[in-house]
């Protein structure tokens, strides 16, 4: 029997998406013959999650968890959101969250190379591309840590269509932090706080505005106040703290929490597939498809 090395077992998983114990296998049963191992792979069904590698994979869900002082937003993409509703994709989806938020990795490829109650992360998102028939992959995550003085704002919003994590420094009180997560579901804001604008998207901002105010015949004596106000307008409508709040527009953010003795210090709000080419369906095509087989 030939000698299996990691690197051709990791070579057959990258050719064909297959899992790691699924390839080894495969060249077990080969003697070791790249060629043979992967036609073994196709004749016993296990290569279908290569095929579907090229694949647009924009929808899915997000979820959080929380724990404690730890929590975890993570985002599963599929190519269709009806797979979001499937139980099997949501179990997976439930355990990527529990293996990450107990491992704490670093990186993406750290949270995929982590094992689970049911084996290797990868090879369970590979597993069921095959079993569901949609390309699924882990997208993002973000893990946060807070204090027993803290809180943490849990929300999902459409059956996690979008999904926010947010911190409240200072209040132990979880409907507050949530109204916020609430809040920045709706608002989608970009920043806590104005002062942590970039330098250079100011001056950028600032370039268009000036741009604008000229082309709109302003005197240049008084376009640069007009700039000062655009620009906070800009500023206020990007920055958490200081968007009125959705549930009393009579106040800020910043002023609600406050009034809760509390400050809000980080969040992450995902929403599906943003930034994500988008699968654009034909409905025709598909019926035809579905008539011909």
């Amino acid at each position: 029997m030939a000698k299996i090395s990691a690197q051709e077992v990791k070579q057959l998983r990258d050719m064909t998406g297959v899992g790691m114990m699924d390839a080894k296998r495969a060249l077990v049963e080969t003697d070791g013959d790249m060629d043979a191992a992967v036609d073994y792979l196709r004749e016993n069904g296990l290569a279908k999650a290569a095929k579907k590698a090229d694949r647009i994979a924009a929808e899915g869900i997000t979820n959080v968890l929380v724990e404690g002082n730890q929590a975890v937003i993570i985002e599963v993409n599929a190519e269709t959101d009806f797979v979001a509703k499937n139980d099997k994709f949501q179990a997976l989806v439930a355990e990527i969250s529990q293996v990450i938020l107990d491992n704490q990795p670093a990186t993406l490829d750290e949270a995929l190379a982590l094992e689970g109650p049911n084996g290797i992360l990868a090879d369970q998102i590979a597993e069921a591309t095959t079993v569901i028939g949609e390309k699924i992959t882990l997208r993002r995550f973000e893990l946060i840590n807070k204090t027993d003085a803290d809180a943490f704002g849990a929300y999902l919003h459409m059956g996690g269509r979008i999904g926010v994590l947010t911190v409240v420094e200072g209040t132990s009180d979880e409907a507050v932090a949530k109204d916020v997560a609430m809040h920045i579901a709706a608002i989608n804001p970009k920043y806590v706080d104005r002062e942590h604008v970039s330098q250079e998207e100011i001056e950028h901002e600032k370039k268009v505005l000036t741009e604008q105010a000229l082309n709109e015949g302003k005197p240049a004596a008084i376009v640069e106040k007009m700039i000062v106000g655009r620009l906070n307008k800009f500023l206020a409508e990007i920055s958490l703290n200081d968007q009125p709040f959705v549930k009393d527009p009579d106040v800020t953010v910043e002023k609600y929490v406050a009034s809760k003795d509390g400050k809000v210090t980080i969040f992450h709000r995902y929403e599906v597939g943003e930034g994500l080419e988008k699968r654009v369906d034909n409905f025709a095509e598909e019926v035809m498809s579905q008539v011909k087989k």
